[in-house]
């Protein structure tokens, strides 16, 4: 009976249970309907059908973005038609988010594997290659679903919230936790870190408030102390920010606002912003704690340096070149998220519509697993 389930008996005190695909994500959607009508921030629907669908809308089932029911909800319950401009809009979006995620994300998925399997047998210049690659990985590959998401959601006639806002630009750990994974982010503080008092009280409690929450938001990602690890680094990082006041400085600004070129000061910002992050994500990759720390110690201790090699035995500077435009790309569309081709020249779209597919079959490669990472969570 409990193999029929899904359940598989592991001894007479442990169970190895089976969980659904964005487990988590559902979840919280579904919670959070819960806390607004308990909050009365809204009303019960009496529409069964409306609320299924809310929790079960496919093109964010499995990987978000989190919807509140404030704005999912009432858009399924109300009338939508066709809308050219909405269309073509998520149709650009999803060819965004398939680039991010089979050039980008998949091209990276080998190497990082490569480095994180074999790192003790790499030197230190390797094994900061893996971690930076890695970076570029998990964005690639989470924010290409959500655009995916997003795009998908717009030929229904439904606008989904932004999920990233080009994070990898952020001037310090606050204005990175505003553009990363946005939807958790806005969860955690509307339904835990207000709830927990904010920061109306003492230095001292919003301090508390801030490591729970990151603490949780590592248990979220799963019952493992690298997660754990890695959200109290982040909160380690985010104390100084929310102490010197600076955590609400970058709230409606971005990189080079006024000017095409970021100012010294700005570069310096988002290099240290970046390298912190990256850091942190050793304790993300790794599968366990102890890994996690040996990585690091070979980092602090073989400072040897070789050029690494692709294990399947293609050119590595075709992925670093690959990841400087991106970045450059990226910088280029940094003030609209969901309008990754807003160029008026057509003449421009039509090339960068081409270099696109172009690529997307070039660095296609049959032998990657292609399963998004936040599939697991």
């Amino acid at each position: 009976m409990f193999l029929a389930m899904g359940y598989e008996m592991k001894s007479t005190w442990t169970l190895r249970i089976i969980l659904p695909v964005g487990i988590s994500f559902y979840t919280f959607q579904t919670m959070s309907y819960s806390f607004d009508i308990y909050y009365k921030k809204l009303k019960p629907t009496k529409d069964f059908a409306a609320f299924a669908a809310f929790v079960a809308f496919f093109p964010q089932l499995v990987a978000g973005p989190i919807e509140r029911a404030s704005n999912l909800l009432s858009q399924i319950t109300t009338k939508r038609y066709f809308k050219y401009n909405q269309a073509t809009d998520g149709l650009k979006l999803i060819l965004w988010g398939f680039f991010k995620k089979l050039v980008i994300a998949d091209s990276l998925a080998p190497i990082v594997d490569d480095i994180f399997a074999n790192y003790g047998t790499y030197p230190a210049s390797t094994l900061i290659l893996g971690v930076c690659l890695f970076s570029f990985q998990l964005y690639g590959d989470f924010s290409g679903y959500s655009d995916i998401a997003i795009g998908t959601s717009k030929l229904f006639g439904i606008e989904l919230l932004s999920n990233f806002r080009f994070p990898y630009f952020s001037r310090n750990i606050a204005e990175f936790w505003k553009r990363w994974h946005i939807s958790l982010s806005n969860w955690f503080k509307y339904y835990l870190y207000i709830p927990l008092g904010g920061s109306k009280g003492s230095r001292l409690k919003s301090m508390r408030n801030v490591v729970i929450i990151f603490l949780v938001s590592g248990l979220w990602h799963g019952a493992n102390w690298t997660f754990v690890f890695w959200g109290a680094v982040h909160s380690l990082m985010y104390i100084p920010v929310f102490l010197l006041n600076s955590n609400r400085k970058y709230l409606n600004t971005s990189i080079a606002e006024n000017s095409l070129f970021p100012s010294l000061k700005e570069i310096v910002q988002v290099l240290i912003t970046f390298l912190l992050v990256t850091f942190s994500y050793i304790f993300f990759r790794s599968l366990t704690i102890t890994e996690a720390f040996n990585y690091i110690s070979q980092i602090t201790t073989d400072f040897r340096y070789e050029a690494y090699s692709h294990p399947m035995g293609y050119r590595m500077v075709d992925y670093y070149i690959l990841i400087a435009i991106f970045i450059i790309y990226e910088y280029i569309i940094r003030k609209d998220e969901r309008r990754p081709f807003n160029f008026k020249n057509p003449v421009v779209r039509f090339l960068i519509y081409a270099l696109i597919i172009m690529s997307t079959l070039l660095f296609y490669d049959d032998g990657v697993n292609r399963s998004f990472i936040y599939f697991q969570f």
